[in-house]
């Protein structure tokens, strides 16, 4: 039994002459539940179009300021509940907890803030607050933020100063601390705990765009420790169709879990 989770930042709402390639992408990795960002244009119509072509069941997530996300899941959905996260995050934050073989299943879909590292650390303390360490619990999305267990300093020399601020703090620090602050709550890293070679970067793509990108991995799915010991693989996916989609790259994971039915 396996349960395939996803996150794909499809790129200002994956415009038409992507989003049929943007499926490919998907349906290749045959994802139960997965998480979408960058959602511009979507509505509630399009999303259910999408969802639907996927044989899947949407949750969409509105934003005021920035792009929707979204978290889809395989259907029949054996989903408990799903909510808007309400909080004045710049895109937006989903919780959907769907049912499975061992118990409750929280998922939370989200996209930080992209500019500052302050601002997006507010959004991550308040991802950070809804972390119960003992329930199953992933969070996966665009977080926008370095972790702090990698040595980032050549990655981010070969990134334009326009965009290098982005991710330093005063005094020339690299500003990992939306990630840290989510591994403090509980959630653990599946990418280091279980990845399996490949690319170690999200972004940008070889032909997707992404210059404010110099192979950095902003796109994570973390899970508290009871996933994590259930998780048996995470990867980044490359190649394909998937180099022109988005300038990020998708993560997917495989779970030692099953959808209830």
């Amino acid at each position: 039994m396996t349960l395939t989770v996803m996150t794909y930042n499809v790129k200002t709402g994956g415009a038409p002459d992507r989003q049929d390639r943007i499926v490919e992408v998907i349906i290749a990795n045959r994802p139960d539940v997965l998480a979408l960002q960058e959602l511009r244009g979507f509505d509630r119509a399009r999303t259910r179009q999408v969802a639907g072509v996927l044989g899947m069941a949407a949750f969409l997530g509105r934003s005021w300021l920035g792009q929707p996300v979204a978290v889809l899941v395989r259907e029949p959905a054996p989903v408990i509940s799903a909510r808007r996260i309400r909080r004045p995050f710049h895109h937006a934050a989903v919780e959907v907890v769907v049912a499975t073989d061992r118990g409750p299943l929280a998922v939370i879909g989200a996209h930080l803030y992209p500019y500052s590292g302050r601002r997006r650390l507010w959004e991550a303390r308040w991802l950070a607050s809804l972390v119960d360490s003992g329930r199953l619990m992933l969070l996966m999305g665009d977080l926008n933020s370095l972790d702090p267990w990698t040595d980032h300093a050549a990655r981010l020399r070969d990134l334009s100063p326009r965009y290098r601020s982005r991710h330093l703090r005063h005094g020339g620090l690299v500003d990992s601390r939306a990630v840290a602050v989510l591994a403090d709550a509980g959630l653990v890293d599946l990418f280091v705990r279980a990845g399996t070679g490949g690319k170690d970067y999200t972004a940008p793509t070889e032909h997707g765009g992404g210059t404010e990108f110099s192979k950095l991995r902003l796109d994570y799915i973390l899970g508290t420790e009871p996933v994590a010991r259930v998780t048996k693989a995470c990867r980044i996916v490359s190649g394909g169709a998937s180099e022109h989609t988005s300038d990020h790259y998708p993560v997917v994971a495989e779970l030692d879990l099953s959808l209830a039915r």
